[in-house]
Formats: C-alpha cells, sequence, structure tokens
C-alpha cells in the first residue's frame, strides 16, 4: 500500500490508490487461504480453476461467500482474544514512555509492557491447549477462513468507526478531514485515536496484529503435527517467525516512534492491515508448511536457521544503535568509537522548535536505511524451508520488499521537508539509501 504521492494528481492518490486496495486486498486475503489450505500452495492451481469457472472475480466470491460472516467459533474466538489483549494492555506492569511530539504539538503516552504481554499470551495459549485442555491448539488453523471472514467484516466496520470518531469526536487536534469521504476512510481522519484510555494503534498494530502472529504459527505447527508429524522445516520457520516477533515487542517502544505510528493515520490502510492482513500474509509461509513438511535435514536447518537468527539480529542491533544514540544525547559509542551525529532542528504545526539527532555511523552509517536489509533477509530464511515448488510462500518476501523500498523514499522525502539544510548534509555522510555502494 502507498502513502500519499507528492507528485501525482489528487484524484490518484485520493481516490484511485484508495479504491483499489479497497477493493482488492480483502479478496486477496481469501484467495491466499483457500490456495494454501485447499490448492496444495499452488496460484498457478487456482487460476486454472477460475480459468473453467467463470474467472477470478466469480471464484473469488465462490471462496469469500460462505465465511462472509464468520462462523460462531471464529467470533468467539476473535473477542476472547481481543479482550484478553485489552486487559494486559491495562494490567501488566511498565514504565510510561512518551511517543514523538505531533504536528500539532501533541505528545503520545504509552506504556511499555510489550515483551511481557508477548510471554504471557504464549503461555496462555500454551497452557490452554495443551495442559488444560480448554482447545486443541490446532483451533486456529482448523477455523482460519471463517477468522479472516469475521476479522474483514469486523475491520471494515471498525474503520468505519474511526473515520466518523475522528470527525466527530476526535482524541487530540491531531485530526481532520479532507473532503473525500474514500481517502478519509481509507488513510484515516486521526493520528492518534484512543477509546477509554486504550490507544487504537497500539492494538491494531501490536496487540492484535504482532500478538496473533505468534499464536497462528503455533497452531500452524501443531496442525502439521497431527497430520503428518512436526518437520524439521516446520520448526525453523516457527523458531525464527518467533524471535522476530519477540524482537518487535523486545523493541515495541521504538515501533511506537516509527514511521507507520508518526505519520499513518488510523484507517483502513493501516487499522484493517494489521487486523487482517498481517494475521493471513505474514503467517502464510508457515501456513503453507503445514501440507509440506519437507525434511531439510540437521545441517541445512542450522545453516537456515543460523543465518536468519543472525539476520533478524543485525536489525534488532541497528534499531537499538539509533535509539540509545538518541536516548543518551550521543555518549553512548557505537562501534567502541565516539558516534557521527548532525543536529537536526524542525517545527510543529503550533510553530513550536523541537531538536533531534541523527545517526550517520555504525549501521546508520552505512545506508541511510540499512536495517531493512536484514529484515528483508530474515522474511526470506522463515520463508525459505517451504522450498521453491510454489511461489506462494515467498509472497510475503516480496510485498515486504515492495513496502520497505517505498517506506524508504517516503521516509526521505518526509525528513527532508522536516530537517531541511540538517537533512542534506546527513544524506552526504550516508549517500546510500538502503543497499551500500549499490542503491
Amino acid at each position: 500500500m502507498l502513502d500519499k504521492p507528492y507528485r501525482t494528481p489528487p484524484w490518484i492518490h485520493k481516490t484511485l490508490i484508495p479504491l483499489f486496495f479497497l477493493l482488492l486486498c480483502p479478496p486477496t486475503v481469501f484467495v491466499f487461504w483457500y490456495t494454501c489450505t485447499y490448492l496444495n500452495g499452488s496460484l498457478l492451481t487456482f487460476w486454472e480453476i477460475a480459468s473453467r469457472n467463470g474467472g477470478l472475480v466469480s471464484a473469488t466470491l465462490s471462496i469469500w461467500k460462505p465465511l462472509f460472516f464468520g462462523s460462531k467459533t471464529s467470533w468467539y474466538i476473535l473477542t476472547s482474544f481481543a479482550l484478553f489483549q485489552l486487559f494486559l494492555m491495562k494490567a501488566v506492569p511498565g514504565k510510561l514512555f512518551y511517543g514523538p511530539i505531533t504536528p500539532q504539538g501533541n505528545t503520545p503516552v504509552y506504556k511499555a509492557n510489550g515483551i511481557a504481554c508477548f510471554l504471557i499470551t504464549l503461555a496462555t495459549f500454551f497452557l490452554s491447549a495443551s495442559v488444560f485442555h480448554l482447545f486443541p491448539a490446532t483451533i486456529l488453523y482448523d477455523n482460519l477462513g471463517p477468522l479472516l471472514g469475521a476479522l474483514n467484516c469486523f475491520s471494515l466496520v471498525f474503520c468505519l468507526f474511526l473515520y466518523l470518531k475522528g470527525i466527530f469526536f476526535p482524541s487530540s487536534s491531531d485530526s481532520g478531514a479532507s473532503g473525500n469521504p474514500l481517502f478519509d476512510y481509507y488513510w484515516g481522519t486521526e493520528l492518534y485515536p484512543r477509546v477509554l484510555c486504550w490507544d487504537i494503534k497500539m492494538f491494531t498494530n501490536c496487540r492484535f496484529g504482532m500478538m496473533s502472529w505468534p499464536l497462528l504459527i503455533l497452531s500452524y505447527g501443531a496442525k502439521q503435527a497431527e497430520l503428518y508429524g512436526l518437520s524439521d522445516s516446520m520448526m525453523v520457520a516457527i523458531a525464527l517467525q518467533l524471535l522476530y516477533v519477540g524482537k518487535f515487542f523486545l523493541w515495541e517502544t521504538g515501533y511506537l516512534r516509527s514511521l507507520d505510528i508518526m505519520h499513518d493515520r488510523a484507517g483502513f490502510y493501516i487499522c484493517w492491515g494489521c487486523l487482517v492482513w498481517v494475521p493471513c500474509i505474514y503467517t502464510s509461509p508457515a501456513l503453507y508448511l503445514v501440507n509440506h513438511p519437507n525434511d531439510l535435514g540437521i545441517f541445512w536447518s542450522s545453516l537456515i536457521f543460523l543465518a536468519g537468527a543472525f539476520s533478524i539480529g543485525v536489525n534488532f542491533l541497528a534499531d537499538k544503535q539509533r535509539q540509545l544514540a538518541r536516548a543518551t544525547n550521543g555518549k553512548h559509542l557505537v562501534w567502541k568509537k565516539t558516534p557521527t551525529l548532525i543536529e537536526a532542528s524542525f517545527q510543529t504545526e503550533n510553530g513550536e522548535t523541537q531538536k533531534t539527532l541523527l545517526l550517520a555511523s555504525g549501521w546508520w552509517g552505512l545506508a541511510r536505511h540499512f536495517h531493512y536489509i536484514p529484515e528483508l533477509l530474515g522474511a526470506f530464511f522463515w520463508s525459505l524451508p517451504a522450498l521453491f515448488l510454489n511461489f506462494l510462500p515467498y509472497f510475503y518476501v516480496l510485498f515486504l520488499a515492495i513496502l520497505l523500498v517505498d517506506r524508504a523514499f517516503r521516509h526521505d522525502r518526509r525528513c527532508k521537508e522536516k530537517y531541511g539544510k540538517s537533512w542534506d548534509e546527513y544524506c552526504e555522510k550516508v549517500p546510500y539509501k538502503m543497499i551500500p555502494f549499490i542503491f
């Protein structure tokens, strides 16, 4: 999905692009689920079936229609999970921390308890399924189609609620409508909506989207174990994804200061994406593996896991490096050297002058967005156990590559507008966007 472009006619980014994604993304989710579950993961097979049965639209609707409203079980699962995560957000102790100041001069406040909530969620799922036998561990896989149907229905209505909330009862002054209802529904009308003291974007992005990811892949692993026995390929894929999601929650405070949170409003683009797209597409490599129990052997399993773990580790260290440099005002050594920093000032929409530090050494001296490379590699390595029989398990890697490249360009444009000459100075010191000496 694309952010608001800068040089295209308004009707393209305010009408055509939102309409394209609103029409394309929901049916894509159901095609992916159906293809993985019933067509051996072959998109070519789906194409052939669609060609014989009235075309892509007709075939997609035939899959989607019986799942459109979900099922009683799926709504029970989703409601229980959502309420549990809302409870954990408030009940689990954590230090308060402050997000970046907004264009209108507001400062969002959060509770840093992500890693504790992550561990509690995993433990609760394990104990409920394996010790107390309240439900089978395969429950999420067995109900995935109806779950996606229920999630999609809820999310579309929820995004309408957020659209209206931002217009009629916003949580802060960082809100407003553009005058185009289609674009406002897609993009959102509030930057930091809150409902009964719960931060909406923290819930949808972190505590629902990202927290559902590990539970889904564990359920996929349980299903493969039930059908074929647990393969080493599935174990590698699950282990790397658990490591990545654990890393995310360890760094959650950094994410809440990222481009997604600072600039993307709470609408279909980000909220539907986290509530529906993430649970389906981000977990698709492991979903594909359920019926493809590849035997990698100790050597290849170990090699893939170590390469993936190294990539995830580098991604974490790069984010942490910048975070520490800013938190300590440049007094923290970077690669055992005094960091190269550029002080940049910017103004909020209220006219207040703020300052920040741009790190131009360490990982951030290699390229302005070098941390995207190990993130892509991590996704590639947890998809690699699926081998190369079909393209579907690599769709997420392709999607992520497009997303991150687009984000790199968007981030550079925003920083140029925000920091001016300081950003030009930074680009002179760090001339490469993502890949050192290449791009």
